[in-house]
């Protein structure tokens, strides 16, 4: 806010209780009284009251909300995604529900007698512990010696917490002693040094909650301090910041009860990253309002002695540019409906949730405190009444900015429109097809290692295979299709009445007798047991059996995506009805739904938007050129962070929702600040005309948009505190597309571009508007 609009004067005198809704300013003329008063006063009373008794009851879902979250990727999958049909099939196999969790041993001086012995003890402890769903395979050596595979079936409903006690367990047992440790000195007697790692999708489940974990905690607390910040800088008041924060929270609080609520009772299905945008979006949209509501209450209080008068005459000036705001907001949001995948449909109805809990909190309890405290909350700068004796103020920053854009608007708004282009040359460089599972968490994850050890000593995909449920007639067919492809380890068939629960089959689909057969095709088979004269029978559910392929790359893999992409290729050229499921399918399927849900969902939210702008404006020019700067914006952003997360950070790319998220928040939460600029651009226009208009509205809103705009760029860049890769891409796109949107494109673009265009700006619906 411009300094000449704060002054410091001495404190208020005391006055008496009757007097309390009056301020004491400068003495001016005696005003007749607000209309019932009382009924305002005993109205502040309860809305203050009703705002800290939502925050009391909503806040202690703060904790509770992870309870009603899932990072299981296959549970928002639709129904019509081939491995979600394939699934519903593979359970008919078996009454277990379970993940595999890979325990690898590995020790490259080669493994000791006792080694297997070691890992066979742990997995009867772990069942003994109720920790295992189902019983654990065979201890399985690599080919190399210096290796050893465990593979842990955990529950599904609980395999975070299930994974992170195995990991404990295995800590408490491991490092293995070495030969100094035995009292024969026998190297053989006694396991020797090894690492021991826990993946497989089990491991990077366990390993994505934790990196969650402080998405209550620390994140919200990051983001309260960086506005606290900003907050004091702007006011330059104790007081004034605090009100302003529990607006925030309060909403939050509000927004948080609603969302669990219908989270638990199974309406919405939201995960780890919906719930820190809810978050974050939730501070910086209230705190944005509430520096809007703020700044009107001040300028009020510049001509109002009466705070009451003041607050009423804010809250007109509020009320239309906040609504149209969070309802252009919402709207976006609310096309998200329409995407078939469950987190982003998700996130749609929850973000709206906060954008209205925010309005309703900078809408009523903000505006509550406000005409309660009066002058006193902005101390020790209170602002004054001016008479017409008052001393012309000096020429603030937006003052100067406004003359440069009246001077030379051609000139800077296609200069700076030349300038946000070039970025976009790197644009198509934004790599969103999707990531490796292991990349999804930042910083260190034992999975991901234990990943890397199982990929050098056993096929990549053990544990994980790729599971097919094809007719049994056509079970030959199938197998040979599948084996004749690259990328594919091994074949498995179900059988029950097998010791070890599968069959080998050839590349020629052809049934091998289980030798002492590993499972999924690792291992060697143990050549002491005696082979039955025949393989048993496949298990057959409704005429159809389970073939499982080993794939030579990691499950979670973009080289095992396309792999499971050849096979579904394959199988169904032997039969259209055969499905391919599994964790690689889920992957594949999740990242092709995300690019679907993109290609729908972008071009609906802009139609949302101009139409909604139209509405506002009532223009047809003024919301196209809004809705194209703000685009420009997003690409410019978009092609920044593919230069920086391609060859400063060296990310190998980003889930194909991340140009989605940030699509929505930069484009709506853009529009957002052109709304407060040109709501309040055509309020000066219909007085003045537009040229003078779009400069008296540019230094009118210039320091609380800008404020806003920091704001919302701190709030955003707090989701980088949570080590998740999604996160942290959105969390730089957003911040960078935010500033540079309120600093650059609403502070000389916009205003540029009207002060060129003048009037015709407003076409067709131009009549009322004043020549220029």
């Amino acid at each position: 806010m411009p300094r000449h609009l704060l002054t410091s004067t001495p404190p208020e005198p005391h006055r008496p209780e009757s007097e309390i809704p009056v301020d004491s300013a400068q003495p001016t003329k005696q005003r007749a009284p607000i209309p019932a008063r009382r009924s305002l006063i005993a109205l502040f009373a309860v809305l203050l009251v009703a705002w800290v008794a939502i925050a009391g009851v909503g806040g202690p879902y703060f904790g509770k909300i992870s309870e009603v979250a899932t990072n299981d990727r296959s549970s928002f999958l639709p129904e019509s995604a081939e491995s979600t049909k394939a699934q519903a099939l593979i359970d008919q196999f078996s009454d277990l529900d379970y993940v595999p969790a890979i325990v690898v041993l590995e020790d490259k001086d080669g493994l000791s007698k006792d080694s297997t012995t070691e890992l066979e003890d742990l997995a009867e402890r772990l069942d003994d512990e109720g920790l295992l769903a189902a019983a654990a395979s065979p201890v399985i050596p690599s080919a190399d010696g210096e290796a050893l595979e465990l593979i842990l079936p955990v529950s599904t409903d609980t395999t975070a917490d299930d994974v992170e006690q195995i990991r404990s367990i295995i800590a408490g047992t491991f490092p293995i002693a070495t030969a100094a440790d035995s009292p024969t000195g026998d190297v053989d007697s006694v396991p020797t040094s090894a690492d021991v790692y826990v993946t497989g999708p089990g491991g990077f489940s366990a390993d994505l909650t934790s990196a969650f974990a402080g998405i209550d905690g620390i994140l919200l607390l990051v983001a309260l301090i960086a506005v606290f910040v900003i907050l004091i800088i702007v006011y330059r008041s104790p007081l004034l910041p605090v009100i302003v924060l529990f607006t925030s929270v309060a909403a939050l609080s509000a927004s948080i009860f609603a969302v669990w609520h219908l989270a638990d009772a199974g309406i919405l299905l939201i995960n780890g990253q919906v719930q820190g945008i809810l978050f974050i979006l939730v501070v910086g949209a209230t705190t944005d309002y509430s520096l809007l509501v703020v700044a009107r209450f001040r300028d009020a209080l510049l001509t109002e002695r009466d705070r009451v008068r003041a607050g009423i005459a804010a809250f007109k000036g509020v009320l239309e540019p906040i609504a149209a705001s969070g309802g252009t907001v919402i709207a976006s949001l609310l096309v998200l409906l329409l995407t078939d995948l469950a987190s982003t449909r998700a996130l749609g109805p929850v973000a709206a949730i906060g954008i209205v809990m925010a309005m309703l909190a900078a809408l009523t309890f903000l505006p509550a405190a406000l005409m309660v405290i009066g002058r006193a909350v902005f101390w020790p700068f209170r602002p004054q009444v001016r008479t017409t004796s008052s001393a012309p103020a000096k020429k603030g920053l937006w003052t100067r900015i406004a003359e440069v854009v009246a001077k030379r608007p051609r000139i800077i708004w296609i200069g700076l429109v030349v300038l946000l282009a070039l970025p976009l040359i790197a644009f198509p460089q934004f790599k969103a097809s999707g990531i490796a599972q292991s990349d999804f968490v930042l910083g260190d994850s034992e999975a991901r290692d234990g990943q890397d050890v199982l990929s050098e000593h056993f096929p990549g995909g053990s544990g994980s295979p790729t599971q097919i449920v094809v007719a049994k007639d056509q079970l030959e067919d199938a197998a040979k299709a599948v084996g004749s492809l690259g990328g594919v380890e091994s074949m498995t068939v179900v059988a029950e009445e097998s010791p070890s629960g599968t069959i080998a089959i050839d590349d020629d689909g052809q049934l091998q007798a289980p030798q002492g057969q590993a499972p999924q095709g690792q291992g060697a088979p143990d050549s002491t047991s005696t082979p039955p004269p025949s393989p048993p029978a496949p298990t057959e559910v409704d005429g159809q059996v389970l073939l499982e392929a080993t794939l030579t790359d990691p499950a979670d893999s973009l080289a095992a995506e396309s792999t499971v992409t050849d096979i579904r290729d394959a199988v169904h050229k032997v039969d259209s009805e055969t499905l391919v499921g599994g964790e690689t399918a889920v992957d594949l399927d999740t990242n092709t739904t995300a690019e679907a849900d993109r290609t729908l969902a972008i071009p609906l939210i802009l139609i949302v938007i101009t139409i909604v702008l139209i509405l506002l404006l009532r223009s047809l020019v003024a919301p196209l050129l809004l809705v194209a700067l703000t685009v420009l914006s997003f690409g410019t952003a978009l092609g920044v962070s593919a230069l920086v997360f391609n060859h400063l950070i060296g990310f190998p790319g980003a889930d194909p929702s991340v140009p989605l998220y940030a699509f929505v928040f930069l484009v709506a939460l853009g529009i957002d600040y052109n709304i407060f600029l040109m709501s309040r651009v055509r309020e000066e226009s219909l007085r003045v005309g537009t040229r003078k208009g779009v400069l008296e509205g540019l230094v009118a809103t210039g320091g609380v948009i800008t404020s806003a705009g920091i704001v919302l760029a701190a709030t955003f860049a707090a989701l980088a505190v949570i080590p998740v890769m999604f996160l942290f891409q959105l969390a730089f796109i957003v911040t960078f597309g935010v500033l540079l949107d309120a600093i650059l494109v609403r502070s000389l673009v916009v205003p540029a571009l009207v002060h060129d265009i003048g009037r015709n700006v407003w076409w067709p619906w131009r009549k009322r508007i004043p020549l220029d």
